[in-house]
């Protein structure tokens, strides 16, 4: 098991031409603990990843697989989330209420808005952004 690659068990939802669906099951930090059962804070969300590959028809439907992606993919996506989202409203609340002089409230409006913006560009090049995240995906 490489150490710079996440991976996840799961199953093959469905298979389409190139294409591979997979479900697995993200759990949370105390998902793993052995306490789980008790405590009733463990979190469980099943999603679904979409896995392009040349050997997609080697799949079928119900087969356990394994998904991997590169950590250096995941703190790109973390880095455009949330890092970029921030810098963004830090960058035009200081640009609102100290540069220009607007009131707290304008601040905050600019602020809010850039970021709509920020997200807005992000899904517009959503295409280009999800060639740098790529996953593999390996029969179990």
């Amino acid at each position: 098991m490489d150490p710079e690659i996440i991976e996840h068990d799961g199953v093959v939802e469905s298979v389409d031409k190139g294409v591979v669906r997979v479900k697995i099951t993200s759990r949370s930090a105390c998902g793993a603990c052995k306490a789980r059962q008790a405590c009733g804070m463990a979190e469980a969300q099943e999603k679904i990843v979409v896995v392009p590959t040349s050997e997609a028809a080697g799949y079928c439907c119900g087969e356990a697989v394994r998904v991997g992606v590169r950590r250096k993919a995941g703190r790109i996506a973390v880095l455009l989330a949330y890092g970029g989202a921030l810098v963004v409203l830090l960058a035009a609340l200081i640009l609102a209420t100290i540069v220009c002089g607007a009131s707290d409230g304008v601040g905050l409006v600019a602020a809010l808005a850039s970021v709509v913006l920020y997200y807005l560009l992000l899904w517009v090049f959503r295409r280009r952004i999800e060639h740098t995240i790529q996953f593999t995906i390996t029969k179990i």
